[in-house]
Formats: C-alpha cells, structure tokens, sequence
C-alpha cells in the first residue's frame, strides 16, 4: 500500500465550501480523495489517521505570497507548513525574478533583497516562467502558483525608466506575458507603488491585462495608492478590469488611512457596483495592522528611476537631497502613497551591515534620535549604507476597518508574507492560524467554515483549480487535520518566527508534510500552471 492511501477517520470535516461542518470519515487513495462519508469497520484503506477530535479542511491557499525565493532554497519552508498551506501565489507586487535577463536580473536582486534576501544554493540561470517553474517542479515544501510581475514585463522592455511605452516597447511587453500565461502563469500581477510598474499609465496596463484574459487569468494589482486616495486607486483597478475583459483580485485590499477609519461601505460600494457591471473582483486581506516592505520604497519615484546607482547617486548629490528630503517631509512621494513619511510608525526590521543591527526592532524615530540626526536625514543615509538591502514594518492601520473587510463575501487570504531578514512581519508564520483562532474561534467575527472557505474554496475558484479548495470525491488530497480549540498564532513582532500551533498534519497530494505537527522533510510541492 502507498504513503498516500489512509484513511482519516472520525474528523470534523469543513470541506471548503462554507457549508457546515459534519463528523465524516475521508479515504485517500493515491493522492487522490476516493470517499467521504462513514466507512464501514475494516473497509478502511491504508493507515487509520484517528481525527476524533479534530477538524480536516482542504489545504490552505496563500493569495498573496512572498516566498519566490524560500519555495526554491528553503526545503523546510515551517512558516507555510506549519499552519497548514499547501499552496502559495508568488510574483507578487509587479516584481520577481522571472521574466528576466542576466542585465534585469541583477537590478532585481538588489532591488527586492529587502523582500527576499538572496539565499544561497539557488541556480540564478533562470530567465523564464517556464524555468522558474520547472525547479519547483523538483520539489517543494508547498504547491506553487506564479503570477507574471507587471514590473519586470516593463523592465524588460522600457529599462527602469519613467515615461509612456513606445509601440515596439508595448509590442515587447505583450509577447512577454503571452509567454509566460503559455507558459503556466495563472495572471499578472501590479506594483503601482513600486519602480518600474508604477511609470505604466492605465492604458497599458489594460492591453496587457487583456492578454491574460484571454488565457482565463486574472490581474492582481497592488493598488496606485493605500492612503488618502484609496478608492480612486481601487476605481482605477476596476476601470482596468472593465476595459481589458480581466478578472481583477485587489491584493492586500487594506483601508488603513485616517481618512477612512469606518468608512468601509465606500468601498464595498465601489465592489457592489463593480459586480453589477459583470466585473469579476475579489480581494485579499492579512489580520494585521502593519505592513512591509523594503525601505527605499518610500522615496519618490522620479529618485528611484535607473536603479541602484542612480539612486545613490541622487541622494548624496546635495540639490536632489534637499529635492528628495521635500518629497518626503513636506509636498508628498508616490512612494509613499502620494502622502508625507510618518517617521514615527517605522520599524527596522531587516539589515546586512553589523554596525545597524542595534537598529533593528526600534522605531526609525527613536534610532535617529539616537543618532542625533532628523529622521529624513538618518533614513537617507541609512538606505546608502545599507545598500539600499534593508526592510521596514509600518505601523497602520484600523482594527475595524480590518474586521469589516475580512467579512465581504469576496474576501479571501493572503499573508503577504516578508520571510527574511532580522526581525519581519509575523504575519508570514501567522497569518492563516490568527483567521482560525482570533476571528473565529475567539471573536466570531467570521464562522469556522467561512474562514476556511476564504482559504480554500474561494482562491481555488480565483485560480481556476477545477480539483483543489474542497474535500470531495476525485479532487487531490491537499488537507489540513488541526485542532479547531488550540490552533493559535505565536508569532509577534518581537519574535516573528515562532509557528503556529494546533496543527497535527497537512498533506499535499496524501504526502505528509507535517506530522504531529514536526516537518517531514517530503518536498511534495509542484507547480500549478494554468494551463495544466
């Protein structure tokens, strides 16, 4: 008998649809679920898993992830693992390391070292989704999803400069995501925030997207704008979706400026007005009020255009420093939101010189101070000396408004999830246990199945998983056995890489990549191509 036949017997089943929960038997057959109902005694197969008091869902999806890099070097991979994901989305944010070529790939990898550091061990002679692909297709601790980065399509073809696409520059993007949704890209996805994305006017965008559609994919933008002008961004998605044809998911769909504390309904209006146009949109959320990402982020685009160099260059060149300095004190950086740096709600969170590491965990503030220096002069020379490699949390955000978006019916999750550096956001190994313990179990802001749902159900439909995110008959046995009264997310911000507890097994394809809790060492994990 296989690994992957058993049996799991007397479980709580959440089968991912958002139904109600029932005490059911599961038999595994190959991998593949073969029936749910109650076995007769000694009509098991294989090894009896005895789930009496536990519940089993399918595997969790992660809509938004980070872990280009970690699903590729790290074979143990405890931050999904270990709270129950069997499959991430990656290219996220417009920017990864595919498509890519050996000029592109090296502003990439300093440009996202704040994301993703730059692990050792990986074979950089990657250039295509296919290739990407393919070395997950070796194996790995989850499944994984890609989604063509907008940015690097555009870096590619226009370098990393501001200004409109040429005919023959769009000509070039074009074929670039027809490739890679060929390829097995299930989207594309936007950094209208992050340098080279955020140069593209909308009608770019649009044609591109209209590519995607044309595959059955969807186009995942992180918005133009998170603060004061949120909802002209989120209209600006939609309009997007609307012109190309594209389905469109809202990633990290967070209302955290001010200006909008209770004033969720805007957008759930802006949503219900979009779906009576026929538009396809969802959206995904983290359960936490910080964000991150790399620092120089924050600086204005015009600064960050041409990459590394030439940004250092501007920031030690004394008339583009005090340019760059009003940028961020006084008249706004689109880096930034459009908005002023609030110096006051950054953590240092990731460094590579030892000098800065007393840096991290402290408020960039109070760390100036330290230093004697203002806080825009202190950032400006900390980025340089750091080599532009360092990462950020940014503390935002409005507990209501995160409760209320969670429980729109288009809402699904998505950690976001920063996995390197010192001290990075908790919510890469709590994201998904912190739904299940605190939203559902202890505030009943969300039911246990409608959680689940969020995690299972709704994404597969997103990524058009026809065989994955519910527990029926034929589908692949992608599950997650954990105890629905303990699960917790231990992660903090002062320490960030604790697991979750309350998870007894996950499976991917029936293969054990958690057991009683402790990693395997099986690396089950392929790619989901969209066109698989």
């Amino acid at each position: 008998m296989s690994d992957n036949t058993f049996t799991v017997r007397g479980a709580t089943i959440i089968d991912g649809s958002g139904s109600a929960g029932v005490k059911n038997d599961v038999v595994i057959v190959d991998g593949k679920i073969a029936e749910v109902g109650k076995v007769i005694k000694g009509n098991e197969r294989g090894k009896i898993v005895d789930a009496s008091d536990l519940t089993l869902s399918p595997g969790f999806i992660d809509m938004h992830a980070h872990s280009d890099l970690a699903v590729i070097s790290d074979h143990e991979h405890l931050s999904k693992v270990t709270q129950g994901v069997t499959l991430e989305v990656v290219g996220q944010d417009g920017l990864s390391y595919v498509p890519s070529d050996d000029t592109t790939l090296a502003v990439l990898r300093d440009q996202l070292f704040g994301w993703n550091a730059d692990p050792t061990g990986i074979d950089w002679t990657f250039r295509s989704v296919k290739d990407y692909l393919s070395i997950v297709d070796r194996g790995a601790a989850v499944n994984v999803a890609y989604l063509i980065p907008h940015g690097n399509v555009r870096m590619l073809a226009c370098g990393n400069e501001p200004g409109d696409a040429s005919p023959e520059q769009l000509k070039h993007q074009l074929a670039l995501v027809e490739d890679g949704m060929k390829q097995g890209a299930v989207g594309m996805s936007g950094g209208l925030t992050y340098v080279p994305a955020m140069y593209a006017s909308n009608e770019e965008i649009s044609k591109l997207a209209a590519v995607v559609a044309k595959y059955g994919g969807f186009y995942s933008p992180h918005h133009r704008n998170y603060g004061a002008n949120f909802l002209e961004a989120v209209d600006e998605c939609i309009e997007i979706s609307r012109s190309s044809k594209c389905a469109l998911n809202l990633t990290h769909c967070h209302m955290s400026a001010p200006i909008f504390y209770d004033k969720t309904e805007l957008l759930f209006e802006a949503l219900a007005k979009a779906e009576l146009d026929g538009i396809d949109v969802t959206l995904d959320t983290y359960p936490y009020l910080a964000g991150s990402t790399y620092l120089h982020a924050l600086l204005p685009s015009w600064c960050q255009a041409g990459g590394k160099e030439a940004m250092r260059l501007r920031i030690i060149d004394p008339q583009n420093r005090l340019k760059i300095i009003n940028n961020l004190n006084v008249t706004g950086s689109d880096g930034n939101q459009g908005g002023v740096v609030n110096w006051s709600c950054i953590v240092i969170a990731g460094v590579t010189q030892k000098h800065n590491e007393k840096y991290v965990g402290v408020y960039l503030i109070e760390a100036a101070k330290a230093e004697g220096k203002e806080p825009v002069e202190f950032y400006l020379d900390l980025i340089v000396d750091e080599d532009f490699k360092i990462s950020c949390i940014l503390h935002s955000g409005y507990e209501p408004n995160v409760r209320a978006i969670m429980q729109h019916p288009k809402h699904m999750v998505g950690t976001d999830g920063i996995l390197s550096g010192n001290r990075p956001h908790p919510r890469g190994y709590g994201t998904f246990a912190r739904y299940l313990g605190v939203y559902a179990r202890e505030e009943k802001i969300l039911t246990m199945e409608g959680a689940i749902n969020r995690m299972t159900g709704r994404p597969a439909k997103r990524l058009s998983l026809k065989d994955r995110g519910l527990i029926r008959p034929g589908y692949i046995a992608d599950l997650t056995l954990f105890d629905a009264a303990t699960v917790k997310d231990r992660a903090t911000y002062e320490e960030p890489r604790v697991p979750a507890a309350g998870f007894e097994h996950v499976w991917i394809s029936g293969i054990k990549t958690l057991n009683s809790g402790k990693r395997t060492g099986e690396l089950p994990g392929r790619a989901i191509r969209s066109n698989s």
